[in-house]
């Protein structure tokens, strides 16, 4: 593998650690700065990891010892941040969505192809075991041709749980931008990309009450649609029904099944990497659990980086901007469809990535480092 991939990350928020934890130490990348424009959390979280070097965002995009910039800000500043690292000629991996709006992440793949430098993005939890054995699955006949598929996404709100959840109801933000990128990332890999969608949306309360850390009890603005749904018109021909809310309290629906001709298929929470995959056959009497058979064992978050700065020119990354900005036209078309009352038409396209083989943890988390090679 040669030297380690050198990786700045920019912000330092609740979901960084989840990403330190699976980077820091690995033998494919060395974390070599961080920044967030909170200077004192940049200092304590250099601090805990060694060779890392606290930096503004401006020195972290400039640096020399940075490969590629994991950007993990809000939504907002996903595209400035991407840019400035391109504009220095880094690669850059970022959290979902690519960007705030489909102009802005055109302009971050535009750039990056013009700089000859990688783009990639979450989610990353889509390479699990979860939904790469529902691929598997579906690429096996296990239930025929597929017909149609839906996906469900019910919560009462982030802000029940996150100190600072502004941006989920802001420009940017709602739970299709937010929660959406798992589920239409996990349907594209199983049924292909989208042609064309209709959407509907509602936005039922004009503000949010803040339930933990030390803004409990504060009121916020809900400036986005807070409720989504959805038809989306795959390019095979198959058509899945999509809802994402932050309005309900909770659903019994499965998160996502698609349904075949000589099958279902009950597919797990895309926002997690595993969970149990249930067939049940033309015929049949009762749901049967598949065997894990595609997929890396238990993912982590920082997975899809991994697999963008290991993938060389054996294969393309998985977590790709392409991929990406296809989801993000997906999601802003359903929102421009209910805004104008009628059918959209998108104008990107995504085949899914390859399939994971089956990998052990040991095997992605480093301890064998030959899986890049083989994979």
């Amino acid at each position: 593998m040669g030297d380690a991939h050198r990786v700045g990350v920019v912000g330092l928020g609740v979901i960084s650690r989840a990403y330190l934890d699976t980077l820091v130490g690995h033998p494919a990348v060395r974390v070599t700065a961080v920044a967030d424009l909170d200077a004192s959390r940049s200092t304590a979280v250099a601090a805990e990891l060694p060779g890392a070097r606290a930096m503004s965002v401006e020195e972290l995009l400039t640096s020399s010892d940075v490969d590629t910039v994991l950007n993990l800000t809000v939504p907002a500043a996903h595209s400035e941040i991407a840019l400035g690292a391109i504009g220095h000629g880094k690669h850059v991996y970022g959290e979902k969505p690519l960007a705030a709006d489909l102009p802005a992440a055109r302009a971050v793949l535009e750039a990056a192809a013009q700089a000859g430098v990688g783009v990639g993005c979450a989610p990353d939890t889509v390479l699990g075991t979860g939904i790469q054995t529902a691929r598997a699955a579906v690429s096996a006949g296990s239930i025929g041709r597929p017909q149609f598929a839906s996906a469900v996404m019910v919560t009462a709100g982030h802000e029940r749980w996150h100190p600072h959840p502004d941006f989920y109801y802001s420009a940017g933000g709602g739970p299709l931008l937010d929660m959406g990128p798992y589920y239409l990332t996990s349907l594209i890999h199983l049924l292909g990309p989208v042609r064309a969608v209709i959407g509907a949306t509602s936005r039922l309360r004009s503000e949010r009450v803040i339930g933990s850390g030390p803004r409990a009890g504060e009121r916020i603005p809900v400036e986005v649609d807070s409720h989504v749904a959805g038809v989306l018109e795959h390019v095979n021909g198959t058509l899945t029904t999509i809802t994402t809310s932050f309005d309900g309290v909770a659903a019994t629906a499965v998160p996502i099944e698609v349904h075949g001709d000589a099958g279902t298929l009950a597919v797990p929470d895309p926002n997690h990497f595993d969970g149990e995959v249930r067939l049940f056959e033309l015929g049949g009497t009762q749901w049967q659990p598949l065997l894990a058979s595609a997929g890396y064992v238990d993912g982590a978050r920082g997975l899809g980086l991994l697999d963008f700065v290991t993938a060389g020119r054996l294969r393309a990354p998985r977590a790709s901007g392409d991929l990406a900005l296809h989801v993000l036209e997906t999601m802003s078309a359903l929102l421009r469809s209910s805004a104008e009352g009628r059918r959209i038409e998108l104008t990107t396209s995504a085949e899914p990535p390859a399939v994971v083989p089956l990998t052990a943890a040991a095997q992605w988390r480093g301890y064998d480092a030959r899986w890049t090679a083989q994979r």
